[in-house]
């Protein structure tokens, strides 16, 4: 949570300089640099997700050290979804702060024909955001361990997919379809990657 957290704050002060030393009546550049603020956050959320995965490796040496019988206590896996529920978490709770913050007012939403189902949708695209970081965690721990760049490479090129689509709003469907059905991808890649089977998720359905 603390690694996405510091991500946020650089991607913010980018952004925030950015903006202060542009010419705030420009529309089309303004909204030029929210694309480039969104995108270059992503980047930077990654980034740092790999510098977390750099730490957590030397942890483990440092663990497998100072252990008895030459194992470490935790493994990476581990490591990787717990990491995964923490970008994700702290990443909702942003969201619905500022939610929160402008459902204070003033005004109403859909006073002016525009959607009343902002926020509906927005907490249904936090939830979705949630579980994206958790299977993208683990995606990303399993690319690092084995050196496989094209798995890192399509957790990058999915979190700028679904942070993309997020402007196609407020047309939702343009934003949670495709964000959804990203998730379950990402969720059966994940359980594969855990070790997960047809027989075991079967076993697990019928309580066996």
């Amino acid at each position: 949570a603390f690694f996405w957290l510091v991500s946020l704050l650089l991607s913010s002060l980018i952004w925030f300089i950015a903006v202060k030393a542009s010419n705030p009546h420009d529309e089309q550049l303004q909204k030029g640099l929210l694309i480039f603020g969104v995108m270059f956050s992503v980047l930077l959320q990654e980034a740092f997700r790999f510098l977390y995965y750099k730490l957590l490796r030397k942890a483990i040496e440092g663990l497998v050290a100072l252990s008895e019988d030459g194992c470490s206590p935790i493994s990476i896996q581990q490591m990787a979804y717990v990491a995964g529920v923490g970008f994700g978490l702290m990443s909702g709770a942003f969201s619905m702060i500022n939610l929160l913050a402008d459902a204070l007012g003033p005004g109403t939403v859909g006073i002016h024909g525009d959607s009343q189902l902002y926020f509906l949708t927005s907490a249904f695209m936090t939830m979705v955001l949630i579980f994206l970081h958790t299977f993208w965690g683990i995606l990303f721990f399993h690319g690092c361990e084995s050196r496989r760049w094209w798995e890192i490479a399509a957790v990058v090129v999915m979190h700028l997919a679904v942070s993309g689509s997020t402007f196609c709003n407020p047309l939702y469907v343009g934003s949670l379809v495709p964000s959804y059905l990203l998730m379950a991808a990402a969720a059966a890649w994940a359980y594969l990657l855990s070790g997960g089977s047809a027989q075991n998720l079967r076993r697990f359905l019928l309580c066996k």
